[in-house]
């Protein structure tokens, strides 16, 4: 075949031919491309809706938690609340009254420590508060039996100057109060100093002005050691021997002179105390109850006082002898407890 001339023709349909197949197998790789993007584009779509079913659990779990964390403050705060009622209830704020005191003996001491502080033993019991509505009543008697008969009694009629009245008998439910011992010890030989201004000077130099101070007081035989702080501006003044009474009581502010300039601080006595034989008391009051329906007009609160305690002194009427009673004609009024420890159920 060699020499042999190939047609024009056949050549230009050749060609045709392979451009024709070219394009076939261009369409069929868009095709397929575009069958890959959207096979592609669903996939992504099914990655997204699961990634959005997933965030709304999370947030559906995150609003719950929130709900959660809400119920739970609000219980906190309910049971700091109570606490703070609790707290409050259990504060105690009493001036100690003033007593006077005799030394009677001496007494030998072993140990010479107990020769350095002055002992005090305070037996605390406050009062509790009652409130008294109006035309209502407290009434104690000296025997417990006789007040819980006339309570399971609860009805009684009491004869006034002009009229018969219906009273109930009702229990006298106390609010929780406390007993305690105080113990405190006075220390004879330091004194606590306050308050103390900073001087800028070192500490050893401020040490050395205050107990040039207090050796010129010609206090308990001279200034054995002085502790000073700079940062919390307190002092602690030891003596040599043991301080009196009296002067232990000087105490309050106090200011000296030194190098030109003038120190005020405060200076209070050194104490120890703790608490023991605490106890809390709270239930229903033995001998004293509460008469309601007490309705009187024209008399006043002594005479309806007296009424009450006639009736209730005869033992034809259930009762006994009357320790003490409270009326409350008008407005309401506030009764006080005392000595209740062993006067509640």
């Amino acid at each position: 075949m060699e020499g042999t001339e190939i047609p024009e023709t056949f050549v230009k349909e050749t060609g045709y031919t392979k451009d024709l197949e070219t394009l076939m197998a261009n369409a069929i790789l868009e095709e397929r491309e575009t069958s890959g993007q959207a096979a592609n584009a669903t996939e992504k779509q099914k990655e997204l809706e699961k990634w959005k079913r997933t965030l709304s659990g999370i947030n559906e779990q995150n609003d719950l938690l929130r709900r959660e964390i809400q119920a739970l403050k609000a219980k906190c705060e309910a049971k700091n609340a109570k606490c703070g009622e609790f707290a409050q209830s259990f504060q105690l704020k009493r001036d100690i009254p003033e007593k006077k005191m005799k030394c009677t003996h001496l007494e030998n001491i072993e140990n010479e420590d107990d020769c350095m502080n002055i002992s005090c033993l305070f037996h605390i019991t406050p009062k509790i508060p009652f409130r008294l509505n109006q035309g209502e009543a407290l009434i104690t008697f000296e025997q417990e039996s006789v007040a819980q008969e006339l309570i399971k009694k609860h009805s009684h009629t009491v004869q006034m100057e002009n009229e018969k009245i219906r009273l109930q008998a009702l229990p006298v439910t106390l609010e929780t109060g406390v007993v305690f011992e105080l113990h405190s010890k006075i220390s004879q030989r330091n004194l606590h100093v306050s308050n103390i201004p900073d001087l800028n000077i070192p500490e050893e130099w401020m040490r050395d002005k205050l107990e040039l101070h207090f050796c010129q007081t010609k206090l308990g035989g001279g200034v054995q050691k002085v502790a000073y702080d700079s940062r919390s501006q307190m002092a602690l003044i030891t003596f040599a021997e043991p301080l009196d009474a009296n002067d232990i009581a000087w105490f309050g502010p106090y200011s000296f002179h030194t190098s030109g300039w003038t120190l005020s601080f405060l200076v209070s006595p050194v104490t120890q105390s703790h608490l023991e034989q605490f106890q809390i008391f709270s239930g229903i009051s033995k001998k004293t109850i509460l008469l309601t329906g007490i309705k009187v007009e024209g008399e006043d609160e002594e005479s309806v006082e007296d009424l009450i305690v006639i009736h209730f002194q005869k033992a034809s009427n259930g009762g006994g002898e009357v320790e003490s009673i409270k009326y409350a004609s008008k407005g309401n009024q506030i009764a006080y407890f005392e000595n209740y420890a062993d006067d509640v159920i």
